[in-house]
């Protein structure tokens, strides 16, 4: 854990910059536990399990989520874990509450590229206190490493979203706008990426613009496990169209503004400690 000078500035800069980097902020323990949980995951795929490769082609790129309440693995990390104390410092939110886990596997030799987007338009939550934990299990080359434009979650701007083979989710909110074309312009914008190790975390805001380029690797997989958080202000947020994860639950029976249930977004951290 970072010293409390260190968390206010990397703080002052996730706030600033949407996206910052923690190196070695969490130990081989835990990553051994997400590794053998992410294992756990491929041999027990969940309902929500996707390929991204298509058949015949090299490599494999899949992904999944809404696991944590079923791999026990994935369970003991968000809550017993740090990341939930970290994303309240972060977040400057007196509690953190888990949003959803999501796995993200790129294996050597996969071609397909992760398109740009920001992840809230898929949500069906608000508020602006909210933090993503991008964590490689595998070293991550700064080629191979998402990429994020900083500064983007405070554009005032929410993009289409489009799910990873391509397609575009259908939406009729008239304030959403198409994703910039960042590949064409990148020198219009401050991009950012690293070379990670197991260990490292990237943090990023709901809002922040990324994309991930392919595993052109041929002996090195990219396995990532993203923890995502929410803060005080997060409420349920109707959304036009479909919703990524859909969460059946609530998404047919709350309305804008109201309070998200417990069961399924739990607090986990409060300024008094674990809750």
């Amino acid at each position: 854990m970072a010293s409390m000078t260190e968390m206010k500035q990397l703080a002052e800069a996730f706030r600033r910059d949407g996206v910052v980097p923690l190196k070695q902020a969490l130990s081989s323990h835990w990553i051994a536990v997400l590794q053998a949980g992410m294992e756990r995951n491929r041999r027990e795929p969940g309902p929500y399990t996707r390929g991204y490769t298509p058949e015949g082609e090299p490599g494999g790129f899949w992904g999944d989520y809404c696991n944590w309440q079923r791999i026990p693995e994935y369970r003991d990390f968000v809550e017993n874990g740090p990341t939930a104390e970290i994303a309240a410092q972060l977040m400057g939110s007196k509690t953190a509450r888990f949003f959803h886990d999501h796995v993200l596997v790129k294996e050597p030799g996969t071609r397909e590229k992760t398109p740009w987007h920001h992840d809230q338009p898929y949500y069906c939550v608000d508020g602006k206190q909210s933090v993503s934990f991008w964590i490689p299990l595998d070293p991550v080359a700064r080629e191979t490493c998402p990429e994020f434009v900083a500064g983007s979650h405070a554009w005032g701007r929410w993009f289409v979203p489009t799910k990873f083979s391509g397609v575009k989710y259908a939406r009729d909110e008239a304030w959403m706008e198409e994703t910039p074309d960042i590949e064409a312009e990148r020198e219009q914008y401050d991009i950012r990426g690293w070379d990670l190790e197991p260990g490292d975390m990237i943090a990023f805001h709901f809002l922040t613009l990324h994309a991930a380029p392919a595993n052109a690797s041929l002996n090195r997989r990219r396995r990532a496990f993203a923890a995502r958080w929410m803060g005080d202000d997060a409420v349920f947020g109707a959304r036009s169209g479909e919703v990524s994860p859909p969460f059946p639950e609530i998404v047919d029976t709350l309305k804008s503004g109201d309070p998200l249930p417990e069961t399924l977004f739990p607090t986990v951290w409060t300024t008094a400690g674990k809750a």
